[in-house]
């Protein structure tokens, strides 16, 4: 998660950009169009795309419309009948979810040991589906958290067999100031205004996910049945309410954009990868990267690999992410894009103290796990297993575990000089998520108490 500056959310509580009806009158508008395309051309500028819709309200959406629009180009060329979309193995699950619904067939591409696409298998499948191929759909860098040295050449089979290149801009934020994605032979991408530029968007909040395109592109941008000069000349349609999705929020892109300047954005993207790689250096000896790059470094994010400690001990990856609430922190991504696995992206919003803090917890919960190996720990009565633990249970009168309250409470000092407190323990994990489970109170709970 990126820093969200009170500068940059300040702006968005002024009624002039708060208060704005979506389909007010042009005239009455001015103001708020010229922020959306002195916004629109930034990031036309740091892409190197020639077109831009904002419409799309999250990343997901923008995928779909990036792909309508791949359908339409085709079908304007008198290719309707491509419908295939090569998809890598490495891909975020809205990928095979965003062609399907766009009408697409997916065949999957697969990725080699090291977590890049299989170059071979992706021009095998190219050749095999090269009458019928539509797009492929590839995020760089990839979800594997290393830079697809082989891009433009990926771009370069999928156009000699009459694909069009979708760029999945989730990761966008490891390449801003460094290079342009057009540049490397994309066709269209969706942004994540609610992630790489600043908006929150934590517990659900609104999201925007703009689509840039290439010139041969922009003519099936979307448009807006009520609002005119959205879109282009032979426009896909409307695929949000709002001809702009969600724009009360983009003041704070803009904020972030112009706030930054170049030299900003290209330094945040530095800090990015730097702390990422920092992260891979300090943990590696005790959590092994999963991926790296072809020289070593990973790009923006690494995957630590927890599967052999789960095999050597039982201790799972839920183990350990609840053994981080006690020091303090909120599980990484768990389990994805690699079962049993866990993934570290800090951004570049975090201090070396802060990533330092997050080192020295999971290394002190790998010292805890070795204990469980040489059998020091009881593998069924330890601090990971029982994790998180909460104040009522600190503080109960009886305390039953073979380790103490201390060890529970305050794993290491950087805990006791500002610990959290969690307020439940582990529950049922998903299972409430994926069955219906019926309560069945008794009919008098439902009655309400009466005065007469």
């Amino acid at each position: 998660m990126k820093l969200n500056a009170a500068a940059e959310m300040i702006p968005i509580t002024d009624p002039g950009f708060a208060d704005i009806h979506p389909f007010a009158p042009v005239d009455q508008t001015t103001g708020y169009r010229q922020l959306i395309d002195s916004l629109e051309q930034r990031l036309l500028d740091l892409t190197g795309f020639d077109a831009i819709s904002m419409q799309p309200n999250a990343g997901s959406q923008g995928e779909l419309t990036g792909l309508l629009v791949i359908r339409a180009y085709h079908t304007a060329h008198h290719h309707a009948h491509r419908d295939v979309c090569l998809i890598p193995g490495s891909a975020h699950g809205t990928n095979p979810a965003s062609a399907t619904m766009a009408g697409l067939r997916v065949v999957v591409v697969n990725c080699d040991d090291q977590g890049n696409i299989d170059v071979e298998d992706l021009r095998h499948k190219a050749e095999i589906h090269r009458d019928k191929l539509a797009a492929m759909m590839v995020t760089y860098p990839s979800t594997h958290g290393v830079f697809e040295q082989s891009i433009t050449s990926i771009c370069h089979i999928i156009h000699e067999h009459g694909g069009q290149v979708y760029l999945d801009g989730a990761n966008f934020n490891a390449m801003i100031g460094l290079c342009r994605p057009a540049a490397v032979g994309a066709d269209v991408m969706h942004l994540n205004l609610h992630k790489t530029f600043a908006i929150p968007h934590g517990g659900g909040g609104p999201g925007m996910g703009p689509i840039a395109t290439r010139h041969h592109l922009a003519p099936f941008l979307p448009n807006h049945p009520v609002v005119p000069n959205v879109g282009g000349e032979h426009p896909i349609g409307a695929v949000a309410a709002a001809p702009f999705g969600s724009p009360m929020i983009l003041p704070i892109s803009w904020m972030y954009i112009h706030m930054m300047g170049d030299a900003g954005l290209c330094r945040a993207t530095q800090l990015a990868i730097l702390n990422a790689n920092y992260i891979a250096h300090r943990l590696d000896p005790h959590f092994p990267v999963l991926y790296r790059g072809r020289n070593g470094p990973v790009a923006h994010e690494c995957i630590i690999d927890l599967r052999p400690i789960t095999k050597a001990t039982n201790i799972t990856v839920d183990d350990v992410a609840k053994r981080l609430i006690d020091f303090g922190f909120h599980a990484p991504t768990m389990s994805w894009p690699v079962a049993g696995t866990m993934m570290i992206e800090p951004t570049e919003s975090e201090s070396k103290a802060e990533l330092d803090r997050f080192a020295d917890a999971m290394i002190a919960i790998r010292a805890e796990i070795n204990a469980i190996e040489s059998g020091r720990s009881d593998p069924a009565d330890n601090p990971l297993i029982n994790a998180p633990h909460t104040a009522e249970e600190l503080t109960a009168d009886n305390w039953t575990h073979p380790y103490s309250r201390q060890t529970a409470a305050y794993p290491n000092p950087a805990v006791r000089a500002n610990k959290y407190w969690p307020p439940v323990s582990r529950v049922d994990h998903a299972h409430g998520d994926r069955n219906l489970i019926c309560t069945c109170p008794p009919i008098d709970a439902h009655q309400t108490q009466s005065n007469v």
